[in-house]
């Protein structure tokens, strides 16, 4: 109580001018709620007080009242449970407002399903569009890979290139191999192969790095598309209490950052976004860095994000051993290692920050060994280097993440939909250090949280259920999938936020309610603490407010 009274006494001195007449009344307070601010100083409040975007009081109800005037714009919000605004730690986000408009097949759960779905999309796709994106999974329908002739006779005049919900793997039409100019004399390109029949013909499946080949062929997107793909995906992550992504690209990642540049530019901008560019393009980014600088609290740019490996999905994620259910391949390499060591360092040598991509225990062993090298050279500075997804561990990459400072970015919804099946793939044994949430922590490691929309759904109450509870998606597993890596609420609360803000260099300014904050919070239906933690993922998002303004309220 103390801290809450000393926080509104500061916030009523600071609302006073210089001359000690008092000045504007905050605009807004938000009171009669239940907040967990993520503050370990002052956890708990009733009511927030926010003025020109940020929150310059945090307290009870009537303290913070107090602060207002008649033009003060007044909430009760009932009771309501409020945290800080979810930070997804790895989106691509274009890539995801644009399936918003795309053929679903995440839950297709037969061939027969998967085919009609794909034949009715192309029906009604218009003459010389593509038919693109799907999200399918193989598993659903017992791990049979599908082929061109699946489709092909609902599809002979309409371009299909759909991808498998990790986005390493797609499938092909045989229209679209032909443009693409694939054929049975076509080599696997480097990081990537061409799924062929026992006589040597593709089937229509790429893997990781053959899916360029097509992509080269797929006509480019309009400014108007890619306008578009923003505004779904805006409006479809506000409606879940998302206030800021950390966008990983994917789709013409230079064009974007300059769509997002003019959209803040007239004040469109919905949430707040951190975007990263190719690990290649670290040249580019170096000297767009240097010409423009690195953005403001809504947008900002001088991430670079770089793979290792491939997907577990995929057999394409680098193991020391081979899979137990492919014993002909260990995975693969997506980028040459040399040339990735070298980028890394370089990237980092001209200021800019490194987030790499590794699944497997190889891959992820080979990038601690690669940023520690990096750390070791020249004078200590604050790194956080970023291993996106950090999947599969051996127990001794697991206590090096805190010692290096070395963010572990994972997507809690992928343990519950990879747990059913696994291991098939790798076996009990090596599955000990999947989706180590607890152990990560216990590393001392910075553990943040986010979706890879639109791999996953854009969802952190979905996150934070995936990891609480580890229920497998087919419900085989009611008491979670190696249930010893569960987390509490309140940690993956702190992954959702003050964790990714620190992984986004901007911890005290996101991520955390009180004085100072920027205010960007979200209103949940229920409280995510008396709740049983099976019920999380039934909670609703019905209000979010970005820098003091509200962009999604639930009707």
């Amino acid at each position: 109580m103390l801290r809450k009274i000393i926080d509104v006494a500061v916030a009523a001195l600071l609302l006073q001018s210089a001359s000690g007449v008092a000045s504007a009344a905050p605009d807004a307070v938000y009171f009669n709620a239940n907040v967990w601010t993520g503050d370990p100083q002052q956890p708990k409040a009733e009511a927030i007080a926010i003025d020109d975007g940020s929150i310059v009081a945090v307290g009870s109800t009537a303290e913070v009242r107090k602060l207002a005037d008649a033009k003060t714009r007044a909430i009760d919000l009932q009771g309501a449970f409020v945290v800080p605004g979810f930070i997804d730690n790895h989106v691509h986000f274009i890539n995801g407002g644009m399936a918003l408009a795309q053929v679903d097949l995440r839950d297709a759960a037969t061939r027969a399903e998967f085919t009609q779905r794909i034949a009715q999309a192309a029906a009604k796709t218009p003459k010389g569009q593509w038919v693109k994106d799907g999200n399918w999974d193989h598993e659903l329908w017992g791990g049979e890979l599908p082929t061109r002739d699946w489709i092909d006779k609902d599809t002979a005049t309409t371009p299909v290139f759909i991808s498998r919900l990790d986005g390493h793997m797609a499938l092909a039409n045989s229209l679209v191999l032909k443009l693409a100019g694939i054929d049975e004399k076509t080599p696997d390109p480097e990081g990537g192969t061409i799924v062929r029949d026992r006589n040597g013909r593709p089937t229509g499946v790429l893997k990781d790095n053959a899916m360029n080949l097509v992509s080269k062929a797929i006509p480019p997107l309009s400014d108007q598309e890619l306008a578009a793909g923003l505004e779904s995906a805006m409006e479809h992550a506000v409606a879940r209490g998302v206030t800021q992504v950390h966008d990983m690209g994917g789709i013409e990642d230079w064009r974007v950052i300059e769509l997002y540049r003019r959209a803040r530019a007239s004040d469109k901008l919905r949430l707040r976004i951190y975007s990263f560019a190719p690990l290649a393009d670290w040249q580019k980014a170096a000297e767009y860095k240097k010409r423009n600088g690195s953005g403001d609290a809504w947008l900002r740019w001088g991430g670079l994000k770089g793979f290792v490996d491939g997907s577990l999905g995929s057999t394409t994620a680098w193991f020391h051993k081979p899979y137990d259910d492919a014993p002909n391949t260990t995975g693969l390499t997506m980028v040459d290692p040399e040339q990735l060591r070298a980028a890394i360092t370089a990237a980092n040598q001209a200021g800019l920050h490194v987030a790499v991509h590794a699944i497997g225990d190889r891959a992820n062993d080979w990038l601690l060994d690669a940023f520690e090298k990096v750390e070791q050279v020249g004078p200590k500075k604050d790194w956080r280097f970023r291993i996106e997804h950090a999947q599969h561990l051996t127990p001794a990459a697991i206590e090096r993440f805190g010692p290096l400072g070395v963010v572990p970015s994972m997507q809690p919804a992928h343990a519950i939909d990879d747990g059913r099946w696994a291991e098939k793939r790798i076996g009990a044994e090596r599955l000990k250090g999947t989706y180590a949430f607890r152990s990560l922590i216990g590393s001392g490691a910075h553990l943040t949280f986010g979706s890879d929309w639109p791999v996953a759904p854009l969802d952190p109450l979905t996150g934070i259920y995936a990891a609480v509870t580890r229920r497998t998606a087919d419900g085989a597993n009611p008491n979670g999938w190696l249930p010893q890596q569960k987390i509490t609420v309140a940690e993956a609360l702190r992954a959702y936020t003050a964790e990714n803000a620190w992984a986004g260099f901007q911890e005290g300014k996101v991520g955390v309610l009180k004085q100072g904050a920027l205010a960007d919070f979200a209103v949940l239906s229920k409280d995510l603490f008396a709740v049983p933690a099976t019920q999380i993922i039934n909670v609703k998002v019905v209000r979010t407010v970005v820098g003091g303004r509200e962009m999604y309220l639930a009707r």
